[in-house]
């Protein structure tokens, strides 16, 4: 994998510009804040974010794939300042989960999700090296 930033720029805080990779492709399909049981963990929304990672990861982890094969997140949250006051825990929560990996990432505000109590959704995309 390539970390891609145009020569000037400055290095983005979170998230990379692009990234250039090839190998073996993995999609997970859109994790909300709920645990095995599809029952959702809390109504805060570091929590929910929390565990989105962690089923995230769970299910990369049945191809054999960690947080260091992720190219690719958007995420869907219902409350842009829910987002924007768990900032510091959600940088906190990644470090813990996610370790040095910044992927491309987009965050779109939605009207709501299909679970109701959803506040936060989000789909990756992972490639594992030749």
């Amino acid at each position: 994998m390539k970390v891609l930033n145009p020569p000037g720029w400055p290095r983005p805080k979170g998230y990379s510009n692009g990234i250039e990779a090839t190998g073996r492709h993995i999609f997970v399909a859109g994790q909300i804040g709920w645990d095995e049981t599809e029952t959702i963990v809390s109504d805060d929304f570091a929590d929910q974010f929390e565990q989105v990672l962690k089923n995230t990861l769970s299910v990369l982890a049945e191809a054999g794939a960690g947080p260091e094969h992720i190219v690719r997140m958007t995420g869907y949250i219902t409350d842009r300042q829910a987002y924007l006051d768990a900032g510091p825990k959600l940088g906190a929560i990644w470090k813990k989960l996610m370790g040095k990996s910044y992927p491309v990432m987009a965050f779109v505000i939605v009207a709501g999700l299909i679970e109701e109590r959803a506040l936060v959704e989000i789909e990756t995309t992972a490639v594992v090296g030749e």
